[in-house]
């Protein structure tokens, strides 16, 4: 079993690796590993009016990736995305909870209103 040390590690590199996803689809980074009371945002992009509070999961397999995001943790990036939207969100702009799911080998799989606000 790895340490906790290791998986702080991969969870930056693979924090690093959805921004810069991200960056090439067009979206802003505008947050990173943002923590309010009620959680931590691992990411918060912004393209025109969307701004998305991304959760970022790393798994050391494409099959663990299933189980990585349930709706228990949506309700907690949810809690924190609502905390901080106030820094993040302008009039009329629309917000929503997206997960970026990474693999050693496979293409991120973006999952854009994994939980609609």
């Amino acid at each position: 079993m790895s340490s906790r040390a290791e998986r702080e590690a991969r969870g930056r590199r693979g924090e690093w690796l959805a921004a810069w996803f991200l960056r090439l689809k067009g979206w802003r980074i505008v947050g990173q590993r943002v923590r309010s009371p009620r959680g931590e945002v691992d990411l918060v992009a912004r393209r025109g009016r969307v701004v998305a509070f991304v959760e970022v999961k790393w798994r050391a397999s494409a099959a663990d990736l299933d189980q990585a995001v349930d709706h228990y943790r949506l309700r907690r990036v949810a809690a924190a995305a609502e905390a901080i939207a106030p820094r993040y969100v302008r009039a009329g702009d629309v917000q929503r909870i997206d997960v970026l799911l990474l693999a050693p080998g496979r293409f991120p799989r973006h999952m854009a209103n994994a939980l609609i606000l």
